[in-house]
Parts: structure tokens; C-alpha cells; sequence
């Protein structure tokens, strides 16, 4: 096996990749990359049995071979290659050389064989969505996925194909993300991604409007097909949370308010807040204003913002974090809080569109 390719090519490839190898594993090839050389076509494959990325590039050569190389080693070593090209050879005894002008390794590679084949894959069910809006809808709802093993399937989020609109939905026991989108399908389904897949399909995907990518989904697995790479990835097995009952339709105080301003507010109070020393902002909308304060056995914080308040005023106690995460995402300048008690959940939307929504659940607050 031999061929010739460019070092910044092969060198991006193989970051993308080996975000799928394991780190560890019982079988020493699921730690590496997979080569599949056909001709003037070199194929890279990492995958841990729960996600796979999958991609190619063009390289010289007229070879046919499929090798498996240690993930972590190789990637460093073209890294450090001082040559814009790059020639690698395999020889009989599986031992591979690595050359870029004078600079030369030599490391060993194992058998393709050892290396699981990708599950079958047959679907009739898919949609196509904007890269750079599956790109927003992945990262304007993955914070609120559960970290807890006890719901498993809340570690991922819920992909929804109703009546020709997307909804991308994550939950945690505490708070509610629900991004909406139109796209077009020929049937409704629905299926669960973990968040893992979900980062690393965000990661690669691009800003580019014109860029689109597909998802194709059968029983238990799924595929992201864009520009070049294929990630696909088991499925969440389970029923997901009916999120729909849990959005309140009403409302009882509504209030606007500049987003920016609130975040510097919460950023202000969460220096009182850590890991170890926790404590809820309280909250109280009255009278044109919203005031904050937060005290903790680092010290303690009052502050204060304008806000457009209409409905009877409302002292209520957050997670400071979890009030944070989703104004950082909302790109409208001024959004609506609404709330219909101190005990209930807040809803927050942005002013203009009915595309996100953020429910977030109050904490009970001490009498000071």
C-alpha cells in the first residue's frame, strides 16, 4: 500500500474522525482509524459501536488496502510532519512508514479485519435541513439535556416530524428547550439522538446557508450526511417525555426585556455562585423593574434592570445557570418572560418569532 497526500487534508480529516475512536477499549482497532485505500480514494473511519464519522480524500496512488492505525498517534505524528506532503507506505508486515522530506517514522498497523463492519443501514424515512440551521437548532437546545443516568433517554434529544415541521426538543427534570423549524416530509416520525452524536454533527457542520445537510433515520440508527462526512449513530431507545403538556399556553405576567442587560445582571450575581457554594437568584418583577438579589456565604448581591411588566407583580427564586444558557443562544436584542406565578414555570420566547421556546422550572425561595 502506497500513496501520496496533502498534510493539512489528512491532517483535518483525522481531527474530525477520531472524535468517534474510543478512548479505551476490550478491542484494541475501536481506538484506531480505519483506511480503506481504493485508488485515488482514501477513506477514514472512526467509530466506538455507539457513533461513527466517516469521510474521504483525494490522495495519489493505484493501491487497494484497508488498515487500521492507533487514532492518537498517527494524527500527532502528521501533525508534526514539516512537509505540506506526505508519503505513506505499508509494507507485508504491517509495519507503516511515514515520510515528509527527511523526517521518517515507522509505527505498526493492524488488520482491517479486526475492525467491526458499520451496521445495515435501510431507511425510507429523511428531511434535509440548512446546515447552518440544524447547526442553530442543535446548539439553542443541547444544554438542557439530562446528565442523569436514571432517564436515559432524556440523554439525548428528541427529533420530531410533524405536519412538515422540525422540532428539536431537550429536557432535564429541571428545564425545557424546544427549537422549531419548517422543512419538508413526505411522514411524521420521530426518533431520540444521543447528545454526544449531537455535538460532534454540530461541530462539523458549517454557517453556510446554501450547505444543506440529510438526515436519514432507520429503527435504531441514524445518519448526518454533509459536506463530505457521514456521521451516523445509534438511536435512544424509549419513550420520550410528552413536552408538549408541559408548555404552559397562558400566561399571567408577561414582561419584555433587554436581553443583554439581564445577562450582565445574572453574570453579576453568579459570582457569588459556584459547584460547592449554591444559592437561586430571587427575582422580583414589580413596578417597571426587575430586581435581583442573591446572597451566599461568599457575600451577597443586589441589582436592578428596567423591564415592561403587564400582569400582577412576581417574586420567584432560578438557578442562575439555567437562566443564563438560553439568553446566550436567543439572538433577539429584547424577549418575554412569562410567567404565571413564584411556584410555576417561566417561559421564555423570543419577541418576533415563535420558533424557540425555553421553559425553566422556579426554586423555592427561603423568607429572608
Amino acid at each position: 500500500m502506497k500513496l501520496i497526500c496533502n498534510k493539512q487534508r489528512l491532517y483535518e480529516a483525522l481531527i474530525n474522525v477520531s472524535k468517534a475512536a474510543a478512548d479505551k477499549s476490550a478491542i484494541p482497532a475501536l481506538e484506531g482509524i480505519k483506511f480503506s485505500l481504493s485508488d485515488s480514494t482514501l477513506w477514514l473511519t472512526g467509530y466506538d459501536l455507539e457513533i461513527g464519522i466517516k469521510t474521504s480524500l483525494d490522495v495519489i496512488s493505484a493501491d487497494k488496502q484497508d488498515i487500521v492505525v492507533n487514532s492518537r498517534l498517527f494524527s500527532e505524528i502528521i501533525k508534526k510532519m514539516p512537509t505540506d506532503e506526505i508519503d505513506i507506505e505499508v509494507n507485508e508486515n504491517m509495519v507503516m512508514t511515514i515520510k515528509g522530506g527527511i523526517t521518517e517514522y515507522t509505527i505498526s498497523v493492524i488488520s482491517a479485519d479486526e475492525y467491526p463492519g458499520i451496521p445495515d443501514f435501510y431507511t425510507d424515512s429523511r428531511i434535509t435541513v440548512p446546515q447552518s440551521v440544524l447547526k442553530e437548532m442543535i446548539n439553542q437546545s443541547i444544554f438542557a439535556v439530562s446528565q442523569n443516568d436514571t432517564k436515559p433517554i432524556l440523554k439525548g434529544e428528541l427529533f420530531e416530524i410533524k405536519d412538515n415541521e422540525l422540532n428539536i426538543v431537550a429536557i432535564d427534570g429541571f428545564r425545557l428547550a424546544v427549537r422549531t423549524e419548517a422543512v419538508k416530509s413526505e411522514n411524521d416520525f420521530k426518533f431520540v439522538v444521543p447528545s454526544k452524536t449531537l455535538n460532534e454533527v454540530s461541530r462539523l457542520l458549517k454557517d453556510d446557508d446554501d450547505l444543506s445537510c440529510d438526515i436519514l433515520v432507520s429503527k435504531k440508527q441514524v445518519v448526518f450526511d454533509f459536506s463530505g462526512y457521514t456521521v451516523f449513530s445509534r438511536l435512544l431507545e424509549g419513550e420520550f417525555h410528552n413536552y408538549r403538556g408541559s408548555i404552559p399556553n397562558t400566561s399571567v405576567t408577561e414582561v419584555v426585556i433587554d436581553k443583554k442587560e439581564l445577562i450582565s445582571c445574572l453574570e453579576r450575581a453568579s459570582l457569588l455562585i459556584n459547584e460547592k457554594i449554591k444559592s437561586p437568584v430571587r427575582c422580583m418583577f414589580d413596578n417597571g423593574a426587575l430586581k435581583i438579589s442573591c446572597q451566599t456565604a461568599i457575600g451577597k448581591i443586589f441589582d436592578e434592570i428596567t423591564a415592561d411588566i403587564s400582569g400582577p407583580k412576581i417574586e420567584i427564586g432560578f438557578n442562575c445557570k439555567y437562566l443564563l444558557d438560553p439568553l446566550k443562544v436567543i439572538p433577539d436584542e429584547r424577549i418575554k418572560l412569562l410567567m404565571n406565578g413564584g411556584n410555576l414555570p417561566m417561559k421564555i420566547v423570543p419577541i418576533n418569532s415563535s420558533e424557540y421556546t425555553y421553559l425553566v422550572l422556579p426554586v423555592r425561595l427561603k423568607n429572608e
